[in-house]
């Protein structure tokens, strides 16, 4: 017999416990270490039993514990300082606050995932570890943020293994009230309730919960609920799961109704309402509709002035790095859903338009709604310019204006509390997070080599008890008898090189590259003298059955009984099991085909507790690899058959782990301590665990994005949104005008017949702009290197000074300096030009001689 619903029964906290409550709604509990020990204190084996868990240990913590505890001076006495904390750290001022009047007042972000601790399993990878890592380094920074995403009764799905390893997906049903989240509800009690309307009349309504993430709100929308029938209360059944109109469902749900959550929570609270709207993919990309639908309706404003005013506020993030990635609807699907939706049919088709003529693609309209767009390492900038290149056309790809932030991870979250209490993260410049410029964890200069090195055998061994149990726990539900694991008991070694691999599993992320050489795999295992060992973790998708393939082929290598004890995939990655990982890895191995690993910020997470990174240049190891924090995986990135490519980077990895790897973990000095490898966790921990911060990145996003943003969003509200108006006319009349802009004639003078290095170009240029003024475009000589096709290269762009008129006919002017020796190139182009453009290729047309 199943129960028709489940629910936790609490027992009633006694008056002098109350502040309990308090304590186990604000999340900052998941990365701060006292408040835990306080809530272990509660009941040290339930906290045990409960995973950490103190939601559900508070819940089933009996009455009689409860009632000693509140007459317990010393235990009232820890609770009353850890609410005094807390307090202190939601009010006091923080870096934010120290920006004036020019920072946004509000901003609200946008994902459809949130990894802030497994108590709340709402994520299923590193786009919603990320998103809540950029919550917390908010909360942090003092930074106003509210975050808006979807609460998945059934989150993403919890993995097993069946007993011929292929990963099976549970979906635990998941009761709000056992969570730590309030529902939002209205001035009379009652819960508030936002609606998206839908087809043939129907309407979605949702509940909002509220998680508290220090000092920033989570606003999670839920459809399963009375108001809705059937098919709608299975809106925000799972992540990620169901066919284009479910997933089209939960999309407007994120988008238009996170919109509206926001707008009911700012009223209810008096919190200011976002100045911003930060959109953390395209799965977001509704909440631009529904701000312009607002304006249209509010204010009057035609769809493209108040494209406008939403485009001036908005920013938007990909992670994508290749085409796949992206969601994309048939177009049919949009005009069913939107059709009566109060925009123009027409102007919301263009924002989703691409290629394919049949399909509406939700990363172009992310990119044509949000003014400022970013990708996620200074790489994946490169490779979003080349893959968004078709919106903008005539443009190099180096002129496309998506620019880049690369990814960071929250230290207090994922660094081991061991090698905090050190000083590992502590630097003479003072609070890293007040200082300008590249800043040092020189903290961990004064630690003796022996003592880091004693704390990372402690954190690996920590990590051996635990995957011992967890292959002990798998092996008996994959129906193994208990007269048959007592191998677990001593398998992996706390003194053996530990190397770990967790991520999901797509096929460029490629989890079985290091089988590649089975044989050769299994004698580095085994070595007698220099063994290593393997953990190895992650999910594929439910609809990847090649994913899903790939597990089971690590899972039989693994399940061989001659190195079982050195290699072991675990079921069941969660934040849990990764802080265990990151912990006490010696190295984090990364393989991703080159350059699809939009960021990969489980690396980084190794490396702020002294793990070093072997990997493929990719993502933010591109960037921050120095030869002393790791080693780079050589790529062979011009074969082009993959068998071949697969085959030359596997034999890399091998050849790196005897020759360099290997070596410097096993070569000790008399005490025991392979001082040259110390030397590089030291190196990793002082220069590279500051670059990896999360803080590092909210703040770049801050002064990069959300204050430049806020500043466009008010001019163009300002009197009654005229700027807006006058914006959207001068656009229209331009792009109207535009195919006549021509440059007409160029001509050049002052470098002679054999320019030398150190002279100077005088160019002068002839532009017809009929039915433009001047002042509508900017006209700009660009130059640099030229190539034997009489391409440019490594170009400088300036802008060129207007002369004179005449009638239609005007002449610029420019003085090119000769700074290099060999071939020399220039040309000139001309661009739109408006005091309101972010960026000049916004419009996305050029006029080049």
């Amino acid at each position: 017999m199943r129960a028709l619903r489940r629910f936790t029964v609490r027992a009633a906290l006694p008056d002098p416990l109350t502040p309990l409550s308090q304590l186990v709604m604000n999340l900052r509990w998941s990365w701060h270490p006292e408040t835990r020990d306080l809530f272990e204190t509660l009941d040290p084996g339930l906290w045990q039993s409960c995973g950490g868990d103190p939601v559900r240990a508070l819940g089933e913590v009996s009455a009689e514990r409860l009632g000693q505890l509140a007459k317990d001076r010393r235990f009232l006495r820890r609770l009353q300082d850890a609410v005094d904390d807390l307090e202190e750290y939601l009010t006091t001022p923080r870096w934010y606050q120290s920006l004036g009047q020019e920072a946004p007042a509000s901003i609200a972000y946008f994902s459809a995932e949130f990894g802030i601790t497994e108590v709340l399993p709402q994520y299923s990878g590193g786009l919603g570890i990320l998103a809540g890592d950029h919550l917390k380094a908010a909360s942090d920074l003092g930074v106003p943020l509210i975050g808006v995403g979807l609460l998945y009764r059934a989150g993403y799905f919890t993995q097993g293994l069946s007993a011929d390893g292929w990963q099976l997906e549970h979906y635990p049903s998941l009761d709000p009230h056992g969570l730590p989240v309030k529902l939002l509800r209205e001035p009379d009690g009652s819960a508030a309730v936002i609606t998206v309307p839908l087809p043939e009349g129907r309407t979605l309504y949702a509940h909002v919960w509220r998680a508290q993430v220090g000092r920033v709100s989570l606003l999670l929308l839920d459809s399963d609920i009375e108001e809705n029938a059937p098919a709608e209360r299975l809106v925000t059944d799972r992540l990620y799961g169901g066919d284009e109109d479910h997933r089209l469902r939960q999309e407007m749900l994120l988008g238009i109704g996170g919109v509206r959550a926001v707008r009911a929570y700012c009223g209810l609270t008096g919190t200011p309402l976002p100045e911003v709207f930060h959109a953390n993919e395209g799965h977001a990309g509704f909440q631009g509709i529904e701000r312009i639908r607002e304006l249209t309706e509010a204010h009057g404003l035609s769809f493209p002035e108040a494209l406008q005013a939403v485009r001036a506020g908005t920013v938007f993030t990909t992670h994508t790095p290749v085409p796949a990635g992206i969601d994309r609807f048939p177009k049919a699907l949009i005009e069913r859903y939107f059709a009566g939706f109060g925009v123009p049919m027409h102007e919301l088709l263009v924002l989703g338009a691409e290629e394919d003529p049949t399909k509406f693609n939700m990363a172009h309209m992310g990119l044509r709604l949000g003014q400022r767009a970013n990708g996620v390492s200074e790489l994946h900038g490169h490779v979003s310019r080349g893959m968004f290149s078709d919106l903008w056309p005539g443009f190099d790809e180096r002129d496309v204006p998506i620019g880049s932030i690369t990814n960071g991870v929250h230290a207090p979250t994922w660094t081991a509390r061991e090698l905090v209490e050190m000083g590992t993260q502590t630097t003479s410049q003072g609070d890293p997070v007040e200082v300008d410029g590249p800043v040092h964890f020189d903290g961990v200069d004064t630690i003796a080599a022996g003592d880091l090195w004693a704390v990372r055998r402690t954190l690996r061994s920590r990590l051996v008890d635990e995957v011992r149990r967890r292959i002990r726990e798998t092996a008996l539900s994959r129906g193994a008898t208990e007269a048959e694991v007592g191998w677990t008991d001593t398998a992996f070694d706390p003194d053996v090189l530990t190397i770990g691999f967790a991520r999901r599993v797509p096929s460029y992320k490629r989890l079985t590259l290091m089988l590649r050489d089975p044989a050769r795999l299994k004698a580095l295992l085994l070595d007698p003298e220099r063994p290593i060992q393997l953990i190895i973790a992650g999910k594929s998708h439910p609809a990847d059955d090649g994913g899903k393939k790939l597990i089971q082929q690590m899972v039989e290598f693994a399940d061989d009984p001659e190195i079982r004890h050195r290699i072991a995939f675990l079921p069941g990655y969660d934040i849990g099991m990764a802080r265990y990982l990151y912990w006490g890895c010696d190295v984090w191995l990364n393989n991703p085909l080159r350059p699809l690993e939009a960021c990969g910020t489980s690396g980084m997470k190794a490396a702020l507790n002294g793990g070093l990174n072997l990997s493929i240049r990719d993502g933010w190891w591109d960037e921050w690899f120095d030869g002393q924090n790791g080693w780079a995986i050589p790529t062979a990135d011009g074969v082009s058959d993959a068998d071949r490519r697969d085959e030359v980077e596997a034999r890399a990895i091998y050849d790196l782990l005897d020759n360099q790897v290997l070596p410097r973990f096993y070569e000790r000095d008399a005490n025991g301590v392979p001082g040259r490898w110390v030397e590089m966790v030291r190196h990793t921990l002082r220069e590279t665990g500051p670059k990896v911060l999360a803080t590092r990145m909210v703040r770049d996003y801050v002064q990069a994005l959300y204050v430049p943003a806020a500043g466009s969003a008010r001019a163009m509200a300002g009197d009654g949104y005229a700027p807006a108006r006058e914006e959207a006319a001068w656009r229209g009349h331009l792009l109207s005008h535009w195919h006549d802009v021509r440059v007409a004639h160029v001509e050049a003078t002052g470098a002679g017949d054999t320019p030398e290095i150190g002279t100077t170009l005088a160019l002068r240029a002839e532009v017809e702009l009929p039915g433009l003024a001047p002042g509508d475009v900017q006209v700009q000589a660009a130059y640099g290197r030229v190539d034997d096709a009489d391409g440019l290269h490594d170009v400088t762009s300036v802008p060129m000074a207007h002369e004179h008129t005449d009638g239609s006919r005007h002449w610029f002017t420019a003085t090119v300096p000769l700074e290099r020796t060999g071939a020399f190139g220039y040309t000139v182009r001309v661009l739109p030009h408006s005091e309101r453009m972010a960026d000049p290729a916004e419009l996305g047309v050029v006029s080049s001689a």
